[in-house]
């Protein structure tokens, strides 16, 4: 019995507060077809998020027709050089996708992977790229290795694997980086704002690789008063407006469910719609349309992460809101087909970019 109990309480769901909240809203806009351009799967202590999840999530009203996987170690080897443990996880995340690519489950999650690279290795990484390559060939578009730094010890509460500090400082990392352009891959840059320089710098030196900067570049606002804030807004503003001339960075448009932002919505016990997300979020989101444009500009879930704020639901309902008085033509290029275009996701059925679909 204690065998049985102990087993049972081990294939409990491990759920964010708000995953589950929402499905009962009405859907905004529901024929608009959604690339998401990042989420994950993961098996943790804290959450458990397989692809199962993710197909129920999509299937709850929004028209999610591909998605973008980007990488967290999850399902990395354990054994063997530490450059190449990373692909284990690419190997996993093609193998949804191609599973998803049967047609059966109506999206086609993992249709493009951004694995994981140690960028600090230099020229090593060479032969990690080639073999994911060569192991995903339809599916790896790019890297992303997390460079969140911060002085105070408050974010890294919620990051389950502390990132290593002065990653695109080491010796290591520009020669990494210069293997990306050549293998068509991009670099998808996760970074707090005031790092922003540093991704700007980057896009400078090499103009012929493309960044993506995730989560509307990721302001840090935990713990700040009023007036830190509007302080701190004004200084993220300045930073995406001056990184939007980077004709190579683009910027995913979400991850505005994490507890970085200051919302504090992941404090809530009651369920949280559509509207209120939308309030807190719009001058995140504005800030980076009007940085970026629509033609670099492209949505995401960032699921499960945001879950610990928004239900699958109410975080398209909010999004799709924010821009609701966008032409139709804009919100195809947020929702769809900037993401088709940067991550090279392809209609299989007519071999055309996801962008055209209407």
């Amino acid at each position: 019995m204690a065998l049985s109990t102990a087993h049972s309480q081990a294939q409990q769901p491990r759920r964010y507060s708000q995953m589950d909240v929402g499905r009962d809203e009405p859907i905004l806009d529901p024929e608009l077809p959604i690339i998401d351009t990042h989420h994950h799967l993961v098996d943790r202590a804290d959450v458990r998020y397989m692809i199962e999840d993710y197909l129920a999530d999509t299937h709850a009203g929004h028209r999610v027709v591909a998605s973008v996987y980007v990488e967290t170690m999850a399902f990395a080897w354990t054994q063997g050089p530490e450059v190449l443990r990373p692909l284990g996880e690419i190997e996993f995340a093609n193998g949804v996708g191609a599973m998803c690519d049967s047609g059966r489950y109506g999206c086609r999650a993992c249709a493009a992977i951004v694995g994981h690279a140690d960028l600090r290795l230099g020229d090593e990484v060479a032969g990690l790229l080639d073999q994911a390559m060569e192991r995903a060939p339809e599916r790896f578009r790019g890297v992303r290795q997390v460079t969140l730094e911060h002085p105070s010890e408050a974010p890294y509460r919620f990051i389950a694997t502390r990132p290593p500090s002065g990653v695109m400082k080491s010796p290591g990392f520009r020669p990494a980086f210069a293997h990306l352009a050549k293998r068509r891959l991009s670099f998808d840059a996760a970074v707090f704002h005031e790092q922003l320089p540093e991704v700007i710098e980057l896009a400078d030196a090499f103009p012929d690789t493309t960044i993506v900067l995730n989560h509307c570049g990721q302001p840090m606002a935990m713990d700040m008063d009023e007036a830190q804030r509007e302080q701190m807004f004004r200084r993220y503003r300045e930073l995406m407006i001056e990184a939007g001339r980077r004709p190579n960075i683009y910027c995913k448009v979400g991850g505005l469910g994490m507890p970085f932002w200051g919302f504090r919505f992941e404090e809530r016990k009651d369920p949280i719609g559509y509207r209120e997300l939308a309030v807190a979020w719009r001058p995140y989101v504005e800030t980076t349309i009007e940085a970026f444009g629509v033609d670099r500009s492209m949505m995401e879930s960032n699921y499960p992460p945001d879950g610990r704020s928004a239900g699958f639901v109410p975080l398209w309902n909010a999004l799709k809101y924010i821009v609701r008085s966008a032409s139709a033509e804009d919100k195809a290029k947020l929702f769809h087909g900037t993401a088709a275009k940067v991550y090279r996701i392809a209609d299989k059925a007519r071999l055309d970019p996801l962008s055209s679909v209407e």
